[in-house]
């Protein structure tokens, strides 16, 4: 059995143990994934938001799910796409190693991802694709306890760029 998935689907739906969100610095919520998380999860999540006092590019944080099906909700602040002039796959890779190190942090098996910052950040997503997957497999190799990943594409073109970069190969 594989331990990476993807498929096209709306990540607020997904049952796993903590979703991702695409977020922005102020963790109030926003457009795209990010607003969408925020409705589904109600006025709670952004409650618990707000004590967080936002987050920094790269880093993450973790709340509640409130009434998504998930428990938590991780989240991360991509990077705004600069041409790659301003260390951004650097800064994309650490959202995920961060939001996975806060995962097994908390003994959570399963996580399920969007395609951090290739929205509104403009990050080109076949890039994003291969950051995205060389990261995770090199954490999941040394890191067991996390039982499973899914990339949740939000469009065909997204699925297929994922796909093309050998996601399910671990």
């Amino acid at each position: 059995m594989t331990r990476i998935q993807i498929k096209i689907s709306d990540i607020t739906k997904e049952h796993v143990d903590a979703i991702v969100n695409a977020a922005n610095a102020s963790l109030l919520g926003g457009g795209g994934v990010d607003g969408a998380i925020h409705r589904a999860g109600g006025p709670r999540l952004l409650e618990e938001c707000r004590s967080l006092g936002g987050c920094k590019t790269g880093q993450a944080k973790i709340t509640n799910g409130y009434n998504l099906p998930t428990k938590y909700v991780i989240h991360t602040v991509g990077p705004v796409w600069h041409g790659g002039r301003k260390n951004e796959d650097q800064l994309l890779a650490t959202c995920y190693t961060n939001s996975l190190k806060i995962a097994k942090d908390h003994g959570l098996k399963t996580i399920a991802f969007s395609a951090i910052s290739t929205g509104v950040y403009r990050f080109p997503i076949d890039r994003a694709a291969k950051i995205a997957i060389k990261t995770i497999k090199a954490f999941l190799v040394n890191n067991p306890e996390i039982d499973k990943v899914v990339f949740v594409c939000f469009s065909r073109d997204v699925y297929d760029s994922y796909l093309n970069n050998d996601a399910r190969d671990c």
